[in-house]
């Protein structure tokens, strides 16, 4: 059978991204199969040294999650050889992914502005904590400071507790998801054009934008949302209930999944007028809450799971990360791949006619720099 190619197979990135944000948009552009160069100052991208009882900078999972299928080159911008090698990269780079604070690069020509006159084709993508302008535009952004900020953790955690943080870095991967939507839309545009575009992207920005419903929420009542734990705050019951033996999650999306639901267990709770709709389950969420607590708290997970399963209603165990890593699904979609023995959970999109690039794991720091400079001094490296 012949092979597939890559969907993005012949585009050139250049990297000047450290920790998640750029270099998780990176990583995904080298699993659609862009040749990606990975720029680390000599001490290397500082997520090497994350974790905990790491022999050397090589061992970080935190590393690893968001640098597979690239290459190091260290550069030393206070460097004159160093600058000229970035500058000849960049001046044939199809994208850029950049996180520097504002106008950093712009120092050492290797902003936009610099570059686009000599690159015209160049689709140059900026991410910051908060844009190019406005008032914070000048400072520096961390995914915790973001969360804070833009409103998701008020409206995360219990009732009664405190602002709770998700536990991964979601405005981070929210935004380098945004990143790519966008790097893709200007490489079409780019077909009619001829020309790239500088594209501005914030951490600020994206957390607001997925607020989804509970910006929604506010706009249109002037009500602010608050924490509600596991709780959904427009639809009952969409939540986590304690069982037997351990934590399921029930998320009844409208009223014949509900009815489904009564009727997998012989309840009446359907055909009760204060919980017939789901705008009466939200007025009497507790009382219909604590009936179907006291139900389901002396059933097992298995059999509540096989009976909504075969009623058709959304359920499922809370798991842990290695149960939700070795679950039947996960393993039947091969979510988990290996490069060289070494486990990683894959980029989920499947296409029918083309491949994803899983043949190179993460960089070793400054292994490809030799090799990149004799290419530019024999020029032949990223032609023109």
């Amino acid at each position: 059978m012949q092979k597939k190619k890559t969907p993005l197979n012949g585009l050139k990135v250049l990297e000047l991204a450290r920790v998640l944000a750029g270099p998780w948009a990176g990583q995904l552009l080298a699993d659609l199969g862009a040749e990606v160069i990975k720029v680390e100052s000599p001490m290397g991208d500082e997520t090497r040294d994350w974790g905990t009882n790491l022999k050397n900078k090589e061992d970080s999972p935190y590393f690893k999650c968001t640098n597979r299928g690239k290459v190091s080159l260290v550069a030393n911008f206070n460097k004159k050889i160093d600058l000229e090698t970035l500058r000849y990269l960049a001046q044939r780079a199809d994208i850029i992914i950049e996180n520097f604070k504002v106008g950093t690069l712009r120092k050492y020509g290797l902003d936009y502005g610099s570059l686009v006159e000599e690159n015209p084709g160049l689709i140059y993508c900026s991410i910051t904590g908060f844009g190019q302008t406005g008032p914070l535009a000048d400072l520096p952004g961390y995914d915790f400071v973001i969360q804070a900020m833009a409103g998701i953790m008020d409206v995360t955690g219990e009732t009664m507790g405190p602002p709770i943080k998700p536990g991964v870095a979601y405005a981070d991967l929210f935004t380098s998801l945004y990143s790519v939507v966008a790097i893709q839309a200007a490489l079409i545009a780019k077909i009619e054009t001829g020309k790239g575009t500088f594209i501005d992207m914030s951490l600020f920005d994206t957390q607001l934008a997925v607020l989804a419903n509970q910006a929604s929420s506010f706009l249109l009542s002037g009500i602010t949302p608050k924490r509600m734990g596991n709780s959904h705050p427009s639809i009952v019951p969409y939540q986590v209930f304690e069982v037997k033996d351990g934590m399921i999650v029930i998320a009844c999306g409208n009223d014949n999944q509900f009815e489904a639901l009564c009727d997998a267990f012989n309840w009446n709770f359907s055909v009760d007028a204060r919980f017939s709709t789901n705008q009466t389950r939200v007025k009497n969420r507790k009382e219909l809450i604590d009936k179907m607590s006291k139900h389901l708290k002396v059933l097992e997970k298995r059999e509540i799971i096989l009976a909504l399963e075969k009623a058709k209603v959304p359920v499922g165990s809370v798991n842990s990360v290695k149960q939700a890593l070795n679950h039947p699904q996960a393993l039947s979609r091969e979510m988990v791949k290996s490069i060289k023995g070494e486990s990683f959970v894959r980029t989920p999109i499947i296409y029918e006619d083309f491949d994803l690039n899983y043949g190179v794991g993460p960089p070793k720091l400054g292994t490809s720099t030799k090799t990149i400079q004799k290419r530019i001094s024999l020029n032949q490296i990223w032609g023109k």
